[in-house]
């Protein structure tokens, strides 16, 4: 027979597992990039940008796609569009 303690006792620990198990849903939910501040979320792609900035300026090289897919269209520079930034850097002679 189950006494009246054992059957709080047992409702207590289904409440706190519930609570338990919700609050972990949320957590989980909470740490995707979606909820974190719009600061946080640029973040990553800022520190990216900063790392590629840092490597071309030590490699000699702080020119963009960009800026070398202009200079190869001034100087028609064929197959120019399917070129990545490297490949139009070695092209044109710039490191």
């Amino acid at each position: 027979m189950v006494t009246a303690k054992q059957t709080q006792t047992a409702r207590t620990s289904v409440k706190n597992a519930r609570h338990a198990v919700a609050s972990k849903k949320t957590m989980a939910s909470k740490k995707t990039i979606v909820h974190r501040p719009a600061k946080t979320k640029t973040a990553p792609g800022k520190r990216g940008a900063v790392m590629t900035q840092r490597s071309r300026s030590a490699a000699g090289t702080a020119r963009t796609r960009a800026e070398l897919y202009e200079i190869a269209k001034r100087k028609d520079l064929p197959g120019r569009s399917r070129m990545s930034r490297d490949e139009l850097a070695r092209k044109l002679g710039v490191r």
